[in-house]
């Protein structure tokens, strides 16, 4: 499933999106979560599979229980991969948002999808740089908690 929402272009998600609940902002939040959930799921796959056997067998040892393993031993050796999954996860949302514009949606796609209607070249990369801005400060946010959440 996560190889078919990866592989398939964003404009095919529309159109079933389209059919089943119209235009505007509802059917566009759904394109940008069914676009933007593989990253995530993959790198925290990833990140689980990638704990050292060895590690979770000391775990075991110890007396850890299934759900103990998971919740202090994987998730916490898995961390970076799996912020790495929330970071790529908000970009690629945020790549959605000229896209979710031609259904109806607002926000600055809008602002972008109108100057490209009328060949509009300043308000395009107005809008162009506020969701270049809008990325870079959720990166930093999401940086941020990541390295706060390691010192502690």
């Amino acid at each position: 499933m996560l190889d078919l929402m990866q592989t398939l272009p964003a404009f095919v998600y529309l159109i079933p999106i389209i059919a089943f609940f119209g235009t505007g902002n509802p059917p566009g939040i759904l394109a940008t979560i069914v676009f933007g959930m593989p990253p995530v799921i993959r790198l925290t796959c990833l990140g689980m599979r990638g704990v050292p056997g060895s590690i979770k067998e000391a775990a075991v040892a110890f007396g850890a229980s299934r759900w103990q393993l998971l919740k202090d031993v994987k998730l916490p050796l898995a961390r970076p991969s799996i912020m790495t999954g929330v970071n790529q996860t908000i970009l690629m949302c945020l790549s959605m948002m000229v896209i979710i514009s031609l259904i109806g949606g607002g926000g600055l796609g809008k602002v972008i999808l109108e100057a490209l209607q009328y060949a509009a070249k300043r308000p395009g990369l107005l809008g162009g740089f506020a969701i270049l801005f809008c990325a870079m400060v959720m990166d930093r946010i999401v940086q941020g908690a990541f390295r706060l959440d390691v010192k502690r």
